[in-house]
């Protein structure tokens, strides 16, 4: 049997300034697409904090006028009590 050659392996041509200078933009490129991301990220993850915090303050406010109410009302608040 004899070998052949197989044509679709070339060999490789050295890299040329201008391939360097393309690698380089591209790198520099998806460098600032991803420290762009992961601002925006960051933004968005600071943004669902502070309203989960404003969240969490308009339930706890919620929850004590809810009790004044009870109290007013006359009805005991069964947490406080199984609590005492």
């Amino acid at each position: 049997m004899e070998s052949t050659a197989n044509p679709s392996k070339t060999p490789l041509s050295p890299i040329s300034s201008s391939d360097t200078k393309n690698v380089q933009d591209l790198t520099v490129f998806v460098e600032n697409l991803l420290g762009n991301m992961q601002d925006k990220f960051q933004t968005m993850s600071d943004n669902i904090l502070t309203r989960m915090d404003e969240m969490g303050g308009r339930i706890d406010e919620l929850e004590k006028n809810i009790g004044d109410l009870m109290q007013q009302a006359g009805i005991e608040d069964e947490t406080s009590t199984t609590q005492k």
